[in-house]
């Protein structure tokens, strides 16, 4: 017992003489960051993945945001507003750029980014309907997305119009409603003016109705807290891009050409594509080369409206109304065979890419080459020499439309090389051909969503991808 006793003693005390170690807690690794993650919704001005690639305003801007920050872009789309707000608090998403308005009640939840374009908000009916003169007097509900901006407009102005109802629907973006509209299914609906815009084009009984707020920008939303870096990063991008007349740009690619509505030539088009196409669509894909075979085949229906046999007073002829001297330029013997006359326009609208100079950026080419077929190469190069001397960009297409129509008018003609042009119907042109092209090629994701959803495999992640290279200009 005894020795036990000292054994013990001589442990305790061997212990306490040893260097207490303390294993010091190890700092957590920051990873670097490699992605920028955009939260966003479908839609045909915000974010759209197709066979043409990924395009939209804010899916444009947050690419180039991306670049500026040197991180891949990972543009993530989530079924409605509310799921978009919970994943921005929860740090699912670095930001949202879904075509939101800047509201009060935004700002009040989130930080706001500065405006990248404005929106009118209207009211939405379709053909036929009544049209509405006064919001406070309506047939039926207003029906809304369920967090959009429209429900802060509404509620505004029920202050002043109590007989002001409306209904709103959780899992339905601003596409879908405008469908129930054309549809008949819903009697009103709000859009913003830019998205009305761009639907018409497919559906062309929506009508606008009442302007219920003017000019109202259109923001991408930050998390409220730990984002001064980032929006100290957006601030700066944004002044850059502004200054570049990169806003300039991307709204004349998405809003400009679709301004202009005329229903009758909307619904003869939609006719067309049903009754005409399919005759020559074989014909337009073999013979377009680097052209995308829509926008040939929009060039020709924007000169012939698809009529093989179409003739003018100034003795163009056939589909692609192609001049005697131009036939026989690119070797077609029959003007008034259709498939002859399609080979023989894709050869010179090809023929116009290639002359155009360098400094025209891919995604513009394609319109200064139309407006050369609409009017001439030498008139396209007087109106680009004209905004040189303008302090204009000559290589972009935002700014030479609005040169062309000067060519019209002796001040500014009379120094030109090949003088007079009527300018104002190139830029006409070019526009219809715009509308028709984005017609096709809505009508075509729509019939490739409708295969992927019979077969089952429709999902955000796996619809059809190309390279930049590749997007529609």
């Amino acid at each position: 017992m005894k020795r036990f006793f000292v054994a013990l003693c001589c442990i305790t005390l061997l212990a306490s003489c040893q260097k207490v170690v303390v294993e010091q807690e190890k700092a957590p690794i920051i990873k670097p960051r490699t992605q920028l993650v955009v939260g966003t919704l479908f839609g045909p001005q915000i974010y759209f993945s197709s066979g043409q690639g990924d395009s939209g305003y804010d899916y444009e801007m947050a690419a180039r945001f991306a670049d500026y920050l040197k991180l891949t872009l990972h543009m993530k789309p989530y079924n409605n507003i509310n799921e978009l707000y919970r994943a921005l608090r929860h740090g699912e998403i670095d930001l949202i750029a879904a075509g939101l308005a800047d509201t009060p009640s935004r700002r009040e939840q989130f930080r706001v980014g500065p405006p990248l374009y404005r929106v009118n908000q209207v009211l939405v009916y379709k053909q036929g309907t009544p049209v509405p003169k006064d919001i406070n007097k309506l047939q039926g509900e207003i029906t809304v997305m369920t967090d959009s901006s429209f429900v802060d407009t509404l509620t505004t102005l029920q202050k002043s119009n109590p007989n002001l109802t409306w209904n709103q629907k959780k899992d339905t973006d601003s596409e879908e409603l405008l469908s129930l509209i054309a549809s008949g299914e819903l009697l009103y609906t709000i859009s913003d003016s830019t998205s009305l815009d761009i639907n018409r084009r497919f559906m062309p009984e929506l009508r606008e109705g009442l302007i219920l707020k003017k000019k109202q920008p259109v923001v991408w939303l930050l998390p409220p807290n730990n984002s001064d870096q980032l929006m100290s990063q957006l601030l700066a991008f944004w002044h850059i891009e502004k200054r570049n007349g990169t806003l300039a740009y991307l709204d004349e690619k998405y809003f400009a050409h679709v301004a202009r509505f005329d229903y009758v030539d909307t619904r003869a088009f939609i006719r067309a594509i049903d009754n005409k196409l399919p005759k020559y669509r074989a014909s337009f894909e073999k013979h377009a080369d680097k052209i995308d075979w829509r926008k040939l085949a929009a060039t020709a229906y924007q000169e012939s409206h698809w009529n093989p046999n179409a003739r003018s007073p100034t003795g163009v002829r056939g589909l692609m109304m192609l001049t005697l001297p131009t036939a026989k330029q690119v070797g077609i013997k029959n003007r008034l065979d259709p498939f002859q006359s399609i080979k023989g326009g894709a050869k010179y609208l090809n023929s116009m890419l290639e002359r155009l100079p360098e400094s025209i950026p891919e995604n513009q080419r394609m319109w200064f080459a139309l407006a050369s077929y609409n009017i001439g190469f030498g008139h396209v190069e007087d109106a680009r020499k004209l905004a040189d001397k303008m302090g204009l960009n000559p290589s972009a297409w935002r700014d030479i439309k609005e040169v062309l129509p000067l060519l019209q008018k002796r001040k500014y003609y009379k120094n030109t090389r090949y003088g007079y042009a009527r300018g104002n119907e190139a830029v006409h042109y070019v526009d219809s051909i715009r509308r028709y092209y984005d017609t096709l090629v809505w009508i075509d994701n729509q019939n490739l969503l409708l295969e992927l959803k019979e077969d089952g495999t429709q999902t955000a992640d796996n619809r059809p991808q190309v390279s930049k290279s590749e997007q529609s200009q």
